[in-house]
């Protein structure tokens, strides 16, 4: 299986292509799928720019020029980098297949609970403390609610209860979010399937304005009377549009609808590369003028058109992508959730352990934060997720090739 596996990495770019041709001709069963290291690869990418965000939160970028930092001051866009590629991925991995929902949604808590329970525990007695011995405001909420906090995050619902969603372990909150795409995903992934791609684009579509419009709505009401910014984590409508399952649900969409194109040969792939350029370009753009679009807008859902038109052009595999498809970048984007789920407290201790009061953070320890966090992910991922996933999975479903 190792062996297979490495052979489909090598795989030339219009093999996609090719199979979709033999898929028609009915000489290649619609289940099978190849791997895309691609996107494996970009998920790294994604959650590294959501450490240089935590990063830039603890203040440990002071030695960054002003064009770095700004980069990563909204590093938070990237969770909806991950809530598009999962849409993506499942559609890719799961149309044209009767899907069998209890074993779905099992192999699924497979995927997420083990590494999610082994944060909780690692952040534990961090948060804990934190929270019953120190007077940090910022820490108030969880102390009034310290017993319902734990029990929905331990039952992964805390993003349905706005002013939970950071308790614990802040990153979680987009685990909480994840959760309720796995489950309507094999209703949505039925629905969506039968329809036709201009009614696929208008439902994204459509989905992306509304909560665009929500966004501006809050933006210009204010209904907490504070000025929003990434520093106001505890206000309720704030958190409500920031972090509510059903608020990020049409960033998922975008993916699914994708996918769905995807595999249906919707785009050439000739056209690979002007997708991840336009994708790309549009990316930075929005970052370059980020400070002039309202907070609410710019961390939800902003993104998700562009992150869709990367994923799917690197889906197609360009030529000059070929570099993503390298082995330790490959293994780097396999482990990037547990990197993601334990990064910010990592970091947060190799950057400020043993500095005396107002003192900063240099080069050298936030690369040694960094690297630390890359290496005890994929630890995480090569002694817990892998082992856990596969005993609590059992046999895997032969006829599938991608995951």
């Amino acid at each position: 299986m190792e062996l297979k596996n490495r052979m489909q990495y090598r795989t030339k770019p219009d093999t996609l292509s090719a199979l979709r041709a033999k898929q028609v001709r009915g000489t290649v069963p619609v289940t099978t799928r190849l791997r895309l290291p691609t996107l494996t690869s970009l998920r790294f990418f994604a959650a590294f720019h959501v450490l240089m965000f935590h990063s830039f939160v603890m203040q440990g970028l002071g030695w960054a020029p002003a064009w770095l930092r700004q980069f990563a001051s909204i590093g938070y866009v990237a969770v909806s980098m991950f809530f598009v590629l999962s849409g993506f991925v499942l559609t890719y991995t799961y149309s044209g297949i009767d899907i069998k929902i209890g074993s779905f949604w099992r192999a699924r808590l497979a995927r997420l609970y083990p590494v999610y329970l082994l944060s909780l525990l690692i952040t534990g007695p961090f948060f804990f403390y934190a929270v019953l011995r120190t007077q940090d405001p910022y820490l108030g909420h969880f102390k009034s609610h310290l017993t319902s906090t734990a029990i929905l995050v331990i039952t992964m619902l805390q993003a349905w209860s706005p002013l939970a969603a950071l308790g614990w372990n802040g990153p979680a909150w987009a685990v909480s979010v994840e959760i309720f795409f796995y489950l309507v995903f094999p209703f949505l992934l039925v629905r969506l399937a039968r329809s036709s791609n201009n009614t696929l684009a208008g439902v994204a579509i459509s989905g992306w304005a509304v909560i665009i419009a929500l966004d501006v709505v809050y933006a210009v009401l204010q209904p907490d009377h504070v000025q929003p910014s990434s520093d106001t984590d505890f206000l309720f409508w704030l958190s409500l549009v920031k972090f509510h399952p059903v608020m990020r649900l049409p960033e998922f969409i975008i993916g699914v609808a994708c996918g769905l194109w995807f595999r249906r040969g919707g785009v050439s792939p000739k056209l690979a590369t002007r997708m991840v350029l336009a994708g790309t370009a549009a990316t930075l753009l929005l970052a370059a003028f980020s400070q002039y679009i309202p907070y609410p807008v710019l961390h939800t859902g902003l993104f998700a058109p562009a992150f869709g038109a990367i994923i799917y052009g690197l889906a197609l595999r360009p030529r000059w992508a070929s570099f993503l498809e390298w082995r330790w970048l490959v293994l780097f984007g396999e482990s990037s959730y547990c990197f993601y789920l334990l990064h910010a407290m990592i970091v947060g201790m190799v950057l400020y352990a043993g500095l005396q009061a107002m003192s900063k953070p240099t080069l050298l320890r936030w690369i040694g934060g960094a690297m630390t966090a890359m290496i005890v992910g994929l630890l995480a991922y090569r002694f817990v997720e892998e082992p856990a996933r596969r005993w609590l999975r059992g046999k895997p479903r032969a006829a599938l090739t991608a995951s």
